[in-house]
């Protein structure tokens, strides 16, 4: 296919190529390695720790690998919002690390990073190991800036003022908090400013609530407080809130306040359910603040950020530009017009296990081609979606010929509910690809 003839239609049908030709290539169990072999180490077992550690296996299949993990099991935040309004459980989006060890001869350690050595390529942990290795991956997620905002912190968001953008206990507090909001009440939300973690999420969260209000909570409301004036598919989003929801008009369930309307929140008083924005104080019986993000905590503690509060890569391999022979993946790292989300973060682990072994084997990295696609919900059968194809063009990231796109606004009425059909497709093919 030539750059110009890339269509966003074409990225769509082949997300899953990869998933599906790799599945064949390896089928090992546990082995013995010989006494010197290269050995990787990967900090974190999130989507792209875990897709990096697979698409080594497939890349060098003598190479040791350990993925060092503090959970025993790993809940995806892909889906974590349809648990809130009853579409999905936790145990559905909970996977665990067998598969890792048994076909593919991942070394899992179950441990928590305490630091790295790199002159002397070591890993410490807090059980006390040392860890050598020949190459590092570090996949950290994001850590999230409370002092941003007054009155919050990480205590209260863990109990009443939950963000719940990372799933686990404050997805389900999140989930009972929606349901005992009073007849007529109204759920507030609060997204951070750019960059963060999957840019959809706060606003499909908004759609499953106000859904969720439709059936059980016909008079109460989804208030949105928004420090920015676009949002990642804002447009379909826009005309689904339309359509299922009245918005626009003086009976919609959601209400959007942009950045320069006053929706940028400052603080919240806890006790009196309220948060304070540049514009006014807003009422909340529910407060979902979802605070300014950086990267994550153990990418600060290791030194691998800048002044920014992310990770600097070569953008053609993913290596650090900080420190030799250590690779950053996913929503920890400075990837230009890539999103910060779980595909995203799958598209860089492969580019950057192909390098690794490429690195280790002395042969110079190919052209990286990176790739996103994303579905989102504006309502259970009403899917939106955006999608595109990278490259490093000019010295940054960028999408490839006309490969980026959002769902287009139509008359046609199947469309979202294909979309939304497409999108448990998406989520069932990416997870298999991570995690099988």
């Amino acid at each position: 296919m030539s750059q110009n003839k890339i269509t966003r239609r074409d990225l769509i049908k082949v997300f899953g190529a990869s998933a599906v030709a790799a599945t064949g290539l390896f089928g090992m169990s546990a082995k013995a390695y010989a006494k010197g072999a290269n050995h990787v180490v990967i900090i974190g077992g999130g989507v792209g720790g875990s897709v990096c550690a697979k698409y080594l296996r497939f890349a060098d299949a003598d190479v040791k690998i350990t993925m060092i993990e503090q959970n025993p099991e790993y809940i995806t935040c892909l889906r974590s919002n349809d648990v809130m309004v009853g579409y999905h459980t936790l145990d559905e989006l909970t996977f665990n690390y067998n598969t890792m060890r048994e076909k593919y001869g991942i070394n899992v350690m179950i441990d928590q990073v305490t630091g790295v050595d790199y002159d002397r390529k070591t890993v410490s942990t807090k059980n006390g190991e040392k860890v050598q290795y020949d190459r590092l991956v570090v996949s950290p997620g994001v850590d999230f800036r409370f002092q941003d905002y007054e009155g919050l912190s990480k205590e209260l968001s863990d109990t009443k003022i939950p963000h719940a953008y990372k799933a686990g206990p404050q997805t389900l507090l999140l989930q009972k908090q929606l349901e005992s909001i009073p007849q007529g009440g109204t759920a507030i939300i609060c997204p951070p400013q750019n960059p963060f973690r999957c840019p959809p999420g706060p606003y499909e969260r908004a759609s499953l609530f106000a859904e969720w209000m439709q059936k059980h909570n016909p008079r109460g409301k989804v208030l949105i407080c928004d420090p920015k004036d676009r949002f990642t598919k804002d447009g379909p989003f826009k005309k689904g809130w339309e359509r299922l929801y009245g918005y626009g008009t003086d009976n919609s369930m959601i209400e959007w306040i942009s950045g320069s309307q006053g929706g940028r929140v400052v603080g919240v008083d806890a006790k009196n359910m309220t948060i304070e924005t540049d514009g006014d104080d807003h009422k909340g019986d529910l407060i979902n603040i979802i605070p300014n993000q950086q990267a994550g905590k153990i990418a600060q503690i290791i030194g691998l950020t800048n002044h920014s509060g992310w990770c600097p890569i070569d953008r053609h391999t993913m290596e650090s530009t900080l420190h030799k022979d250590v690779w950053v993946l996913g929503d920890s790292s400075i990837a230009d017009a890539m999103p910060k989300s779980g595909y995203a973060a799958g598209s860089q682990a492969k580019v950057a296990a192909q390098a690794i072994a490429d690195s280790l084997h002395g042969r110079s990295p190919g052209k990286a081609i990176y790739s996103n696609v994303c579905y989102s919900l504006a309502g259970e059968n009403y899917g939106v979606s955006i999608a595109a194809i990278y490259e490093v063009r000019d010295g940054l990231i960028k999408p490839k010929g006309k490969s980026a796109g959002v769902s287009p606004i139509t008359d046609k009425p199947a469309q979202p509910i294909l979309e939304a059909v497409y999108q448990k497709n998406w989520q069932r093919e990416f997870v298999k690809d991570v995690f099988s």
